[in-house]
């Protein structure tokens, strides 16, 4: 347990250092509580008290980061950037942005000219159940795309399928079609903005259907692209 506390912690003043503070948070916490969770099983008592002031230590900096969040929160101030290089692996939706997810997001609209394809339509599919597990409040899906000119019938299949589905979780879908859509971003109604140069469908396709990566998005390699997240402090869906 030692050993895994490390290796998160040691994650977690990497993601500190390059201000990318909510996820650094959610590392010190979950670092800390395998930390405590291992001094109980030490007997050893100068390495019990070592351990002891390891935890102290990142305690008081997860709390300072707390506070530093919310303050660039109330300020509007509040952004992290990440690069994500071609050929990467571990950038699924969860890992990239669900600690935003939670209970206090009622609605989500997401914004994405290139939700069209079969797999595009399935990327969609893939945000909306996590959504959907992380967000106990969700009541609502929106949806601004542009009309695929060449097979709009199959786009609009697929769609009205994900929305009859979302209903049976009594979560209301609806979707718009704009011919001058360029943007692509999620906006959370509990204030998060998520912008991805690529929208969705930011991944290399797999290379085989029985390769790894073919059903878990964490394994799948990523084409280059960056993305912007930052909050805002009033938002209209």
């Amino acid at each position: 347990m030692e050993v895994a506390a490390v290796k998160i912690l040691t994650r977690a003043v990497d993601m500190d250092k390059k201000e990318q503070y909510t996820l650094a948070l959610i590392l010190y916490q979950e670092g800390i509580q395998v930390l405590l969770n291992t001094i109980k099983e030490v007997t050893d008592a100068k390495k019990k008290d070592h351990l002891r002031v390891k935890a102290n230590s990142y305690l008081d900096r997860a709390e300072k980061l707390k506070v530093l969040i919310e303050e660039k929160k109330a300020l509007g101030q509040y952004r992290e950037q990440t690069k994500i290089e071609a050929g990467a692996t571990g950038y699924d939706y969860d890992s990239l942005f669900g600690r935003f997810l939670d209970e206090n997001v009622v609605w989500i609209h997401v914004e994405d000219p290139y939700i069209r394809a079969y797999h595009q339509c399935l990327n969609l599919v893939r945000l909306c159940e996590l959504s959907v597990q992380k967000c106990s409040s969700l009541s609502k899906i929106i949806l601004t795309t542009t009309q695929d000119p060449d097979d709009s019938r199959n786009q609009n299949m697929r769609l009205q399928e994900l929305k009859q589905s979302l209903k049976q979780s009594n979560i209301t879908m609806e979707i718009k079609f704009s011919d001058t859509l360029h943007d692509r971003q999620i906006t959370l109604s509990n204030g998060w903005v998520i912008k991805i140069g690529r929208g969705l469908d930011y991944f290399k396709a797999p290379e085989g259907k029985f390769s790894l990566g073919a059903c878990d998005m964490a394994l799948r390699a990523t084409l280059e692209t960056t993305v912007d997240i930052f909050h805002r402090n009033e938002i209209k869906n």
